[in-house]
């Protein structure tokens, strides 16, 4: 019996390996308009994000904040338009990864790991636990003085805390397109790949 399932178990998964490029083409539509709403802000916002990339002070304190930004920026629009047709996937997966590492040390990681503050998560640090008491009195205040109703309409208030969750997660989404690349029969990389192997 248990031979048996073992057989149709790999029937249907030797059926299933013709889908195998839907995985990365779901990852790259995913993390295509992030990276590149990403980008479009730093650039939309140039003077803004070079003074808070040079900035030591209150900024990020980077070397050369001009040419970091304009590397930054034109990483996440170029990289990211280039996942939607699923062109030179692998590779350009290296530098976008290299961003989210950067934002993830430099940006984020003093916050911890909650992108959104939850004080009932077990990841949450003294700074989500501190924001609780924050969130409450802000609510009361709006419950208060404001159209609490309206304001929470399409969803609850909440603290940004800014931690390294989603720059961690598109890292480990982009390394998967770095092992997979773009997909069978769902990028251009595939089909560039066949037609170079006919020659």
């Amino acid at each position: 019996m248990l031979r048996t399932m073992t057989q149709h178990y790999n029937a249907v998964l030797q059926r299933i390996l013709h889908l195998d490029g839907l995985a990365p083409l779901l990852l790259r539509l995913y993390l295509a308009p992030v990276m590149m709403q990403a980008g479009w802000t730093k650039f939309q916002s140039f003077d803004s994000t070079v003074a808070w990339f040079g900035n030591a002070d209150w900024g990020l304190g980077l070397p050369f904040p001009e040419l970091m930004v304009v590397l930054a920026a034109g990483t996440e629009l170029v990289g990211g338009a280039l996942l939607i047709p699923g062109i030179a996937v692998r590779l350009v997966s290296i530098p976008l990864m290299a961003t989210m590492v950067v934002a993830a040390l430099t940006v984020h990681l003093e916050y911890g790991w909650l992108a959104i503050a939850d004080s009932s998560s077990w990841l949450a640090n003294e700074r989500v636990l501190e924001s609780a008491e924050r969130l409450e009195r802000a609510k009361g205040i709006l419950q208060e003085h404001g159209n609490y109703s309206w304001l929470t309409g399409r969803g609850s208030l909440v603290v940004l805390n800014n931690g390294i969750e989603f720059a961690a997660t598109y890292f480990v989404m982009l390394l998967t397109l770095l092992f997979t690349g773009g997909g069978r029969y769902t990028s251009v990389d595939y089909y560039v790949s066949r037609s170079l192997d006919r020659n």
